[in-house]
């Protein structure tokens, strides 16, 4: 199964949020519906590149059981674009999942702190990719990512006014 990571936040979004574990079954009943191989050794490799991406983001909430149990569960990510893969659809009426209600500002500030994290140690390429995520994560969830273009920045090498379009030069040409 090829899903797109678009995809893979349209299959999260249909219920969400979903358990690793729930998107991986997921996606094999969607490569059985639609007649292809199941793969299923490879689900954890492209839920992993999704959540590298932003495209699917794990939070912590409360476990369907209560008793102040907690899941770690993966939600539609900033950068994410949800697509209905062929079959979709069809998931909810195969899949028994739990109701789990999601902080998206809570959820937000994790992203934010990971994002700080990452700008750290990222490359010129992945901080270019982390700049795009900030702007698309403050239009996401209720935070503010001055912060992490601040030091994205720098690694890149540009002052802050020159990144946010306040240089006296026009770039616009």
């Amino acid at each position: 199964m090829d899903e797109t990571k678009d995809e893979l936040a349209g299959v999260v979004d249909l219920f969400g949020v979903l358990t690793r574990a729930e998107l991986a079954e997921a996606l094999a009943e969607l490569a059985f519906k639609q007649g292809k191989e199941v793969n299923e050794s490879a689900f954890e490799s492209v839920i992993e590149d999704a959540v590298t991406d932003y495209y699917l983001v794990e939070a912590t909430v409360e476990g369907s059981e209560g008793a102040g149990d907690a899941e770690t569960v993966l939600v539609p990510g900033p950068v994410a674009f949800p697509a209905l893969p062929e079959n979709g659809e069809d998931l909810p009426h195969i899949m028994d999942v739990p109701e789990r209600p999601v902080n998206r500002e809570r959820i937000g500030e994790r992203v934010k702190d990971r994002l700080l994290s990452e700008a750290e140690t990222a490359d010129e390429e992945r901080a270019s990719h982390l700049l795009d995520v900030s702007y698309d994560l403050e239009a996401w969830a209720p935070v503010s990512t001055d912060e992490v273009r601040d030091r994205l920045d720098e690694s890149l090498g540009e002052s802050p006014s020159e990144s946010s379009g306040e240089s006296t030069g026009d770039r616009a040409n």
